[in-house]
């Protein structure tokens, strides 16, 4: 059998290993060790090329971010700090027809910018938002959707921590990748705005269980405890972006930094105690230990696919199919949104970027903006049945066991097309993506 060959069976099996339940670490490994024993016909190399991946696939400084920004997203949650947020998005805009809808939104979009994990911010805002809005006339379809559907932006205004994983796969600046997802998140925050106010202008049955402004009967929240509530995350945001922005900090040091001053507002607050750290520690190492194996198993596998020529076949294939730079995009978005269905978003960049980042490279695109295009097109199956992890967060969170998956998918859909819409646009224009670069 031809290597090429070889490696699309390899590629086919691994794929079927995960579907029958195998952990996506261990499918990664096991093909691309046994991949690289069949290509070279010797074990022996086999073994010292996964311990080789082992030891240099994670050896490098820039790994620090990953438990640096994972502690600090938990620390940030458990510091009440995203309802804080949640509350002052409320008063701001509880004159504006759908204001609470946007506030989820915008109180979304702050915290993501300090958590960078839409599971945490799904769970946050289910807690937070969802009985608010109910209270206040919303049907429960819209207010669980809206909080799944503007989850998504934790994975896509930095830091991110998909960024984290494309930027080792695809040997891309992690910071650039942060500066590069400001644009396209404000867009789709934005998107999600604008979306939430036509419904609530114009369709108010479609959102609302009782015609009314709830908006207008919350009360106004004094100027100075606005500041108070806003003060703390803001001094985060600007303490991570404007240091990274600046090239004060690294991306490693910007998750220190965080980490550190996030460990001080839940002290500050008194949110935090020994069994409450712990928990945190303990989770921080589970949640990095996985995200590090998965890594190292990605790096063996991305090796034994170049090792087969499987990058340079599919981009021979694509051009001889004349499917041009766009074309081959297009289908490697349509086959993410179909893997959207059945895996969650780090096996998919884990499993596609070390095949179509050396395609579309060759291909003349910029991996900054190729990365932002696939990161929002992964977040999109954060919300697409039958495996949305996002829905099934805020399913798990929500304290009405009445409430169906499928009423919460129904509330999300709209928030999937207005994520297709800026997807297409950022495609379009990669200036969108690499302005700030």
């Amino acid at each position: 059998m031809e290597d090429v060959t070889l490696g699309f069976v390899l590629i086919g099996a691994m794929v079927g290993l995960i579907v029958l339940g195998l952990p996506i670490g261990l499918s990664l490994i096991s093909t691309g060790a046994v991949g690289v024993w069949l290509i070279r016909e010797n074990p022996d190399l086999a073994f010292r090329f996964t311990a080789l991946a082992a030891y240099s696939g994670i050896q490098d400084y820039v790994f620090a971010t990953i438990p640096l920004f994972v502690l600090m997203g938990l620390l940030v949650s458990i510091s009440d700090i995203g309802k804080d947020t949640f509350e002052v998005a409320q008063a701001m805009l509880r004159r504006i027809r759908g204001g609470l809808g946007m506030a989820t939104v915008g109180a979304n979009a702050v915290f993501a910018a300090v958590t960078g994990v839409s599971i945490a911010s799904a769970a946050v805002f289910t807690k937070v938002a969802v009985p608010e809005m109910v209270r206040h006339g919303y049907t429960m379809r819209f207010a669980a959707g809206t909080v799944a559907g503007s989850s998504i932006l934790g994975m896509l205004i930095p830091p991110s921590l998909l960024m984290i994983v494309y930027g080792v796969l695809a040997e891309v600046s992690i910071g650039n990748m942060f500066i590069a997802g400001v644009i396209p998140g404000l867009i789709i925050a934005l998107g999600f705005a604008v979306m939430i106010w036509v419904y609530a202008a114009f369709f108010p049955d479609r959102i609302m269980a009782r015609a009314t402004h709830p908006e207008f009967s919350q009360r106004a929240m004094p100027a100075g405890e606005m500041a108070g509530k806003a003060l703390p995350i803001m001094a985060l945001v600007v303490l991570i972006l404007g240091g990274l922005y600046s090239g004060f900090f690294t991306p490693t040091e910007a998750g220190a930094v965080g980490a550190a001053g996030a460990l001080l507002l839940a002290l500050a607050r008194g949110r935090l105690n020994g069994p409450k750290l712990w928990r945190v520690l303990r989770e921080t190492g589970l949640v990095s230990a996985a995200i590090l194996f998965l890594l190292i198993a990605a790096g063996l596998y991305s090796r034994m696919l170049a090792l087969a020529g499987v990058p340079q076949a599919i981009g021979e294939m694509v051009e001889h199919l004349g499917l041009g730079p766009y074309g081959f995009l297009a289908v490697f978005v349509l086959i993410i949104l179909l893997m959207g269905m059945i895996l969650d978003s780090t096996s998919i960049l884990l499993i596609m970027v070390p095949i179509g980042a050396p395609i579309a490279q060759a291909m003349g695109f910029d991996l900054v903006h190729f990365g932002i295009v696939t990161i929002i097109a992964v977040e999109m199956g954060l919300l697409t049945p039958p495996f949305g992890i996002s829905v099934f967060t805020v399913k798990a969170t929500l304290a009405d066991p009445k409430v169906g998956i499928e009423t919460i998918f129904a509330g999300a859909l709209p928030f999937v097309a207005v994520m297709g819409i800026a997807l297409l646009l950022i495609a379009l224009v990669p200036w969108l993506a690499t302005a700030l670069v």
